[in-house]
């Protein structure tokens, strides 16, 4: 199976949040099956899961939304853009916004810009999200049947990754065969936290990022 490998994610602060594998918790409920539209059948979860990340990792750009809920701060929202091949725009309610162009990020805040130091591997896997890369062999995929992100129709797939620490990821595809929205049920902190991420605006030509001024 081809598998989406590896590419520039996001900002350390929002993986932690997101993927990390910090023990198992129930997936939170989603619409029911039945209330969705027909949506053709997948015969191989993990081709179409791998399918579904090398198309995300050839999309020109996004957009995606991060809702974050539970933990020590309560609920969460950030938003991120992503132009390729590296540049990511991340705005964040209580630390600004963030903008990655290549090398280099920058912070805005209060009015003022500054650049500061990206720690290696800060970047990594967003493309990704469902950590199919590096733990192929040891995760199990469940097809959920169909469902709806909003009103369009998706397909629903359950990935439960044994390594390094048990944890389960929902993932629901969209009819264009790109991910339409992950979610992940994990720990920060001693504190229960619920990561939902969903993608828009796949190959949107007025999604721009350029360096602040």
């Amino acid at each position: 199976m081809a598998v989406a490998r590896p590419a520039p994610f996001l900002a350390a602060c929002l993986l932690a949040c997101a993927l990390a594998a910090c023990g198992p918790q129930a997936p939170a409920p989603a619409a029911s099956p039945a209330a969705a539209a027909p949506v053709a059948p997948a015969p191989d979860p993990r081709a179409e899961i791998g399918a579904a990340l090398d198309r995300l990792q050839a999309a020109r750009s996004f957009h995606a939304t991060m809702r974050i809920e539970g933990g020590a701060q309560g609920l969460v929202l950030n938003e991120v853009d992503y132009v390729a091949p590296d540049r990511f725009r991340i705005r964040m309610a209580d630390v600004g916004t963030q903008t990655i162009v290549g090398d280099a990020m920058y912070l805005s805040m209060g009015g003022r810009t500054s650049r500061v130091p990206m720690p290696a591997g800060t970047l990594e896997r967003w493309r990704d999200p469902a950590r199919i890369a590096g733990n192929e062999a040891t995760m199990t995929v469940q097809a959920l049947g169909e469902d709806r992100i909003g009103t369009e129709p998706a397909r629903k797939y359950l990935v439960h990754h044994a390594q390094p620490q048990p944890v389960d990821v929902l993932l629901w595809i969209g009819g264009n065969g790109l991910p339409a929205q992950l979610q992940v049920s994990s720990t920060m902190q001693g504190h229960p936290v619920s990561t939902t991420i969903r993608y828009t605006r796949f190959d949107d030509p007025a999604i721009r990022i350029e360096p602040p001024q």
